[in-house]
């Protein structure tokens, strides 16, 4: 019962603030139009929770109402969401030397961690970035592993401007077509932020688990083939 009020108390005060940001997105958008979706989608894109659903939805109810065209508003917001993108980019590129490889243990993050991460955006890299641009919260952070993994850039530039550029036209797109009810399905798109956010938390805690069984089954040796990241992704 405890962790159930806990858990709720959580989500409200979760609510409340991403209410507020709401509220702050739609009075720049609305004070300083096309401007005003740029400053707002690029620190989006690099780690600040703006919610891009506020933005570009109150961007699409400005549409409807003639202040500028659905291409503009889409094209801005997918020119700034690829700005803050390369932001992101860069710390996780150059945060790798200074953070992870210099103070690797201080975050649990061993050579073979970094060598995994490399192995898997080689291979996986190009769709986990283009599909992540279409989830809530999972889009803001993908950046930082890219750089950390050392993603080709030009590769990393095009797909995340391809990935962002549907997500951005649904949303303006559904804030056209709403006009005055908007509103409405802002607040709806909260319960699809906190549905990813939950599928995260299960998704760790299943490798987590995994992984101590697998560390149990083996005897835990480091460095072998008991190594949490290999054994977790390996089969």
């Amino acid at each position: 019962m405890i962790v159930l009020t806990l858990k709720l108390s959580a989500v409200l005060v979760l609510a409340s603030v991403t209410d507020r940001l709401a509220e702050f997105a739609t009075n720049v958008v609305g004070d300083l139009g096309l401007p005003g979706i740029f400053l707002l989608m690029t620190p989006e894109s690099a780690g600040i929770p703006i919610p891009s659903e506020a933005t570009m939805l109150f961007a699409g109810f400005n549409v409807s109402k003639g202040e500028y065209s659905l291409v503009a508003a889409v094209l801005v917001g997918t020119v700034a969401n690829l700005v803050g993108s390369l932001i992101a980019y860069a710390i996780g590129y150059y945060g790798r030397d200074e953070l992870l490889v210099k103070h690797g243990k201080f975050f649990h993050v061993s050579p073979s961690h970094l060598a995994w991460g490399d192995r898997w955006f080689a291979k996986y890299g190009d769709v986990a970035v283009f599909f992540s641009r279409m989830l809530p919260v999972i889009r803001t952070f993908i950046s930082f592993p890219a750089g950390a993994a050392r993603m080709p850039l030009g590769r990393f530039s095009v797909l995340t401007f391809l990935g962002a550029l549907p997500w951005n036209f649904g949303l303006v797109l559904a804030g056209k077509v709403a006009k005055d009810n908007w509103t409405d399905i802002k607040a709806q798109l909260h319960y699809v932020d906190y549905t990813v956010v939950g599928l995260v938390i299960v998704g760790f805690l299943y490798l987590v688990v995994r992984w101590r069984r697998n560390r149990s089954d083996s005897g835990g040796d480091a460095g072998g083939p008991s190594d949490p990241v290999a054994v977790d992704l390996a089969g």
